[in-house]
């Protein structure tokens, strides 16, 4: 097996940024009654978020980090079905932590305005909006 330079630089780079994000350093304990932000985002492959809360000083700390791999049935969905599925996964996902705070969720997928301005055409989208 042939193994190129570049491949062992990035595997050294992912590895030295999975150590980081582990360490005990990286991540900050909750603080109850503090709101917190959830960043989420879809691909057609996997869903993630990372769920942060600012600190004393107003910068934000990651509290914690996850992501789904994507059944073969959950990617043929269309865009907007994928950013919404993300919001609900990753509100279930961090459901202990956030339950009765406040919670901004930060997407990148505008569309998702749908689902709170309109009534949803797509009986899964609407049994999602009604479940936020």
């Amino acid at each position: 097996m042939i193994v190129s330079r570049w491949s062992i630089v990035c595997q050294q780079s992912f590895e030295r940024l999975r150590a980081e994000q582990v360490n005990s350093h990286a991540l900050s304990i909750p603080c109850v009654g503090k709101p917190f932000t959830l960043h989420i985002d879809a691909s057609r492959s996997a869903v993630g978020s990372t769920l942060a809360q600012l600190n004393e000083h107003g910068v934000e700390c990651p509290l914690a980090f996850a992501s789904q791999k994507l059944t073969d049935t959950q990617a043929v969905w269309s865009t907007i079905e994928l950013e919404a599925y993300s919001v609900i996964w990753a509100l279930n996902r961090f459901r202990d932590l956030i339950y009765g705070s406040h919670v901004s969720i930060f997407c990148y997928h505008n569309p998702l305005q749908y689902i709170r301005e309109c009534s949803p055409k797509s009986a899964k989208l609407l049994r999602w909006s009604l479940a936020l």
